[in-house]
């Protein structure tokens, strides 16, 4: 079996909902980072067999993969599929990708995603009537009647924050460490070599240079935090405690070795192995705890064999039960903030973990890395990254 390998990671900034991406087209704002990583490796776009790309909100827009390798000028030859995973898509697209790969059905695949909250078409009720009196607006569902009633997110989380016994208290202070961290690792320069400068217009046309993200808060503090209203009666989620709406897109490009010492490109990181799995959607947010126990228990790693852990922030009130369950040390989980600071645009976010996971190996020499997701309707999904260079 081949090994494959990840020789590029780019995203954008991550922006507000209607924020300063809000009138970028999904093609256009997908088209960004998918660039900048062959230009980033120095080859030709129309040397990658596909395009791999995750997306949830872009109802109005065929197969969002392949229009945003349109976007991004590639030749026709190149095609593209889109993954709806929800909230690991792109997770899953840079899986799909490795095991393309590890299988010689390709050499040089791009993975990631893009999301927009900004650009999300509202659904309609198909109406019965030839002429209908009004129209009906429909839910985004993600679990069928009897099987969580398409419970929203939020309450997920407050089951679960009911279940371990979380205080509000608790939840803020896991926000103010992914806010500080974050934060700091904009002050240090970490990201600048993953996140790509974004320029926008007003209505006079006048540009602006976006180049950090929208939601992270060098300013942020518990008695702060302590002033926000729960969004449920009683409930521990306030709107900083969990990951915000946000607008951006994340692109892998990963190679065979082969391929990869072919053309003269670094490897950053090699792609191991990856598991899913499924849990009750009324406690969604439990989800990496079993996919993680999944991938352990076939491949025969430990928790103390990850060097470091990126877990998706969906929600304070969800993550701090799946590092406990899991038994893992905070000196090793996002090290760099998470989602509840550097913002969550839902089918881009597997990208963007990788690519900080990627970075922080590096950056600390460490070897192997655990990439993990929520997933709404109750699923959990993880990977494992390893630094040769360790």
């Amino acid at each position: 079996m081949k090994d494959a390998v990840i020789v590029s990671a780019k995203r954008t900034p991550m922006a507000k909902y209607r924020g300063d991406f809000a009138a970028i087209p999904v093609p256009e704002l997908g088209a960004i980072p998918l660039k900048a990583v062959v230009e980033d490796a120095g080859i030709d776009p129309a040397l990658v067999d596909d395009v791999i790309y995750g997306n949830l909100l872009a109802g109005e827009v065929a197969n969002p993969a392949r229009m945003c390798a349109l976007s991004a000028g590639f030749p026709d030859s190149v095609p593209g599929n889109t993954v709806d995973r929800q909230c690991a898509s792109s997770l899953n697209a840079v899986a799909y990708a490795a095991s393309m790969i590890q299988t010689n059905m390709a050499d040089i695949l791009i993975a990631g995603g893009v999301e927009s909250y900004s650009q999300a078409p509202f659904f309609l009720e198909r109406p019965g009537q030839a002429y209908p009196n009004g129209l009906k607006f429909r839910d985004y569902t993600s679990s069928p009647k009897g099987r969580g009633d398409n419970i929203a997110m939020i309450p997920t989380a407050e089951n679960l924050a009911v279940q371990y016994k979380l205080t509000r208290e608790e939840c803020d202070a896991f926000a103010l460490m992914s806010q500080q961290r974050a934060s700091k690792a904009w002050a240090e320069g970490w990201f600048d070599e993953q996140v790509v400068p974004v320029t926008v217009y007003d209505r006079k046309k006048n540009a602006t240079e976006i180049k950090m993200d929208a939601c992270v808060r060098d300013d942020t503090t518990l008695e702060g935090l302590a002033k926000l209203r729960p969004v449920m009666p009683n409930g521990v989620t306030t709107a900083g405690n969990a990951s915000p709406q946000n607008d951006g897109a994340t692109a892998v490009l990963l190679m065979s070795r082969e391929k990869a010492k072919e053309l003269g490109c670094e490897v950053l990181a090699v792609v191991k192995e990856y598991s899913m799995a499924g849990v009750d959607p009324t406690i969604m947010g439990i989800g990496p705890v079993y996919s993680t126990r999944k991938l352990m228990d076939r491949f025969g790693y430990k928790s103390g064999d990850f060097d470091l852990i990126e877990i998706n922030e969906a929600f304070a009130a969800q993550s701090i039960p799946c590092i406990r369950e899991m038994g893992w040390d905070m000196d090793k989980v996002n090290v760099e903030g998470g989602a509840i600071a550097i913002g969550h645009p839902l089918a881009a976010s597997g990208g963007m973990l990788v690519g900080r996971m990627v970075h922080a190996l590096r950056r600390r020499s460490l070897k192997r890395g655990l990439v993990t997701f929520c997933i709404g309707g109750g699923q959990g999904f993880s990977l494992v990254l390893e630094n040769e260079q360790a």
